[in-house]
């Protein structure tokens, strides 16, 4: 992958994409960053939720979709890393889209957290398909994508037959 030229923009361009694509430096913590990623956006969600509504969720969740395909792409150029691990924008995203299944509620939003984690590990077809053959920002975003869609389906069903 091509690097970034070398200037003040390009730097500070580059430095606050890894601060947003980290998610506030959420992927810089040791072991396990995605699943850091995931974990921070809990709250945040709860209480865009409780103090807002799904409607804000959704709509922050899309713009942040879409900054997260750009910071996302800078970042993994400048690193000319395909998907490097401090990226976690895509775990928040992926995690929000998970939640908006459901009404705020702690055990839901846990069960959420497990679910959206186990799709993002494990990526059967078609997270797998996103993760190894789309490229750049939309490739690191889209395979978190479709992890929610499972893990958000399973769990809006689960609410449903057990209302919790």
């Amino acid at each position: 992958m091509k690097r970034l030229k070398e200037n003040k923009t390009s730097k500070y361009v580059v430095i606050c994409s890894e601060i947003v694509a980290t998610f506030f430096g959420a992927g810089l913590l040791p072991k396990a960053p995605g699943t850091w990623g995931s974990a921070i956006a809990l709250p945040v969600a709860y209480g865009i939720s409780y103090w807002g509504n799904t409607s804000i969720l959704a709509t922050v969740t899309v713009l942040t979709f879409i900054i997260g395909v750009i910071v996302s792409s800078v970042v993994s150029q400048n690193m000319c890393i395909k998907d490097p691990s401090k990226i976690v924008i895509d775990e928040v995203v992926g995690q929000w889209l998970t939640l908006l299944m459901v009404p705020p509620n702690i055990i839901l939003y846990s069960c959420g957290f497990l679910l959206f984690r186990l799709f993002d590990v494990w990526k059967p077809w078609p997270i797998s398909w996103a993760d190894k053959k789309v490229e750049g920002g939309l490739g690191i975003m889209l395979d978190d994508v479709f992890a929610a869609i499972y893990s958000g389906v399973l769990l809006f069903i689960g609410w449903r037959i057990y209302q919790i």
